[in-house]
């Protein structure tokens, strides 16, 4: 492990602009989805501010320690399609047996990861029916943001225009550009509720777990699977494929050790970065690959400052109309919707199956309290189990 001398020694200018950059486009593509999924579950304003908090303490901590231990630039990251899950299904679940969901999914990426069985579990899942069941939950969300734009054409028309001249010519800035026209439009039209404004510091509000079966089920399942499948696999290869090789099965089980600890406080998973490790992989961050790991404790060090200021972060959300943080939502995961279904429907041997899948998670159907997320996952497997079924062999006939 570096000195801190060593560390100060070894970072640039562009490995702190790496990490702030990677911070920045992490908290903005997708903290309005987390905010949306903590009021799903009856959160107070102060409980949400908690969520904010132990997202940026968790993510923070374990990334400076695991970049620091290895050497190598670790990003460690909440679960944005694991808030999507619980949006999706908070429908009859409460706050607590949603903490307790939480717990059950830490504990399963610890197992995962102190057993080795992460690679083994996620073999049997293909990454099909993992890709279209993310798919299906995250298009609900699009759909919502597109939706508003019956009430509210103008708000989401901008949004709109503002994301195609994003990617156009600005694609890792465009999602902030959304937010920042969202803000203007919002405020010139009068919708921006400036009494919700709060700049205190965040404080930890301690949710007692409940636990339930269908929350477990319906909520802590999905969100361990998809987890895994759309944020540990892809985010293992991207350190990989830029030639670090750390101990997999020891992030893993960090990651659930990390989730187990602040799921009372909000936390509700933490995995590895797939997009915005991306950010901190990249030579742009520094010159030397042995010295790249920098960039990731500057991005910890940014996250651990957006906790505390979560206050800060839950009153500007607060203060946002509903359809403005569904539409900044909706239109930051449009490239990950793309890049599922793309996946989902590549292979023509799962292709019907994660078509099935899809459409059951989209359809948001709830069946003896369990969410639509584990459905369509039972729909995907029990199609691709019958399209694959041998059967016996036809008699021979004797007739002559």
């Amino acid at each position: 492990m570096p000195s801190p001398a060593q560390v100060a020694r070894d970072t640039s200018l562009a490995a702190i602009s790496a990490g702030f950059v990677a911070t920045l486009v992490g908290f903005t593509s997708t903290i309005a989805l987390i905010f949306h999924a903590a009021r799903s579950l009856g959160a107070s304003p102060d409980q949400i501010t908690s969520w904010v908090l132990a997202l940026g303490l968790g993510m923070g901590l374990s990334t400076l320690g695991l970049s620091l231990w290895t050497r190598s630039p670790i990003l460690i990251t909440w679960s944005t399609p694991g808030a999507a899950v619980i949006a999706s299904a908070a429908a009859g679940v409460s706050l607590p047996e949603a903490t307790g969901a939480f717990l059950v999914c830490g504990v399963l990426m610890w197992l995962c990861g102190a057993t080795g069985w992460f690679a083994r579990v996620m073999d049997r899942i293909p990454v099909a029916l993992a890709s279209a069941l993310l798919a299906g939950i995250l298009t609900k969300f699009a759909l919502m943001a597109f939706a508003a734009a019956t009430p509210q054409p103008g708000l989401i028309l901008s949004m709109l225009l503002a994301y195609l001249v994003g990617k156009r010519w600005w694609p890792r800035y465009a999602v902030l550009a959304v937010l920042i026209v969202g803000t203007l439009v919002a405020w010139s039209q009068g919708q921006l509720n400036t009494a919700a404004l709060r700049w205190d510091l965040a404080q930890p509000v301690w949710v007692t777990p409940q636990w339930s079966w269908h929350a477990v089920i319906g909520m802590g399942l999905p969100l361990f699977i998809v987890t895994m499948a759309s944020q540990a696999v892809p985010g293992v290869s991207a350190i990989r494929v830029s030639g670090y090789q750390p101990p997999v099965s020891s992030l893993m089980t960090w990651s659930g050790v990390t989730t187990v600890l602040m799921a009372p406080f909000g936390g509700y998973a933490f995995n590895l970065a797939a997009i915005t490790a991306a950010i901190v992989l990249n030579p742009h961050a520094h010159a030397d690959k042995d010295k790249r790991y920098t960039a990731a404790i500057m991005a910890g060090l940014f996250y651990i400052a957006m906790g505390l200021l979560g206050g800060a972060v839950a009153g500007v959300l607060t203060a946002f109309p509903p359809a403005l943080v569904m539409g900044v939502a909706g239109l930051a995961l449009l490239g990950t919707i793309g890049n599922g279904l793309a996946t989902s429907l590549r292979d023509e041997r799962y292709r019907e199956a994660a078509l099935i899948t899809f459409l059951v998670t989209l359809s948001g159907v709830s069946l003896l309290g369990v969410g639509s997320a584990f459905w369509g996952l039972v729909a995907g497997t029990l199609a691709l189990f019958v399209e694959n079924f041998r059967a016996r062999p036809a008699p021979l006939d004797d007739t002559p």
